[in-house]
């Protein structure tokens, strides 16, 4: 296995974000269209935030009669982008090693890394990434 592997060799580079002004529906449409679990959120190609596909089911789970569809509405309607992502968001410049980076993820509670580069989103790094890099290796 090489051990200075660079993540720009294994990130996602085909970014998919959302803006402080998007709506959860929209977030919603994103993570199943392209069956991803983070999606960074930026102001002008800037991180200012991370929502994952499981802060969006965190906040479905309003007791209602209504149908799951018009649960989704009401709780779409009610919060906003920055209201549920994360908003200490750790994020790593494309020069980090895919070391470092299974260390940060190994020691943080999320699994999705955005890389920068002069602050500006360059692409993700996930979990699921490295898992794939290091079955590759072995």
């Amino acid at each position: 296995m090489i051990k200075d592997i660079l993540v720009e060799e294994i990130m996602s580079k085909n970014i998919i974000a959302l803006r402080r002004n998007d709506d959860l529906e929209r977030a919603e449409m994103l993570f199943n269209k392209y069956k991803i679990k983070h999606i960074p959120v930026v102001s002008s190609d800037v991180v200012i935030g991370m929502l994952s596909y499981s802060d969006l089911l965190k906040i479905c789970y309003a007791e209602t009669t209504a149908d799951e569809h018009d649960v989704d509405v009401v709780v779409y309607n009610t919060f906003t982008i920055e209201q549920v992502m994360s908003k200490n968001v750790i994020t790593i410049n494309k020069e980090t090693t895919v070391k470092e980076a299974t260390q940060i993820l190994a020691k943080g509670d999320f699994h999705a890394l955005p890389v920068v580069d002069c602050g500006v989103l360059m692409g993700i790094i996930t979990t699921t990434d490295l898992l794939n890099y290091y079955l590759k290796e072995y």
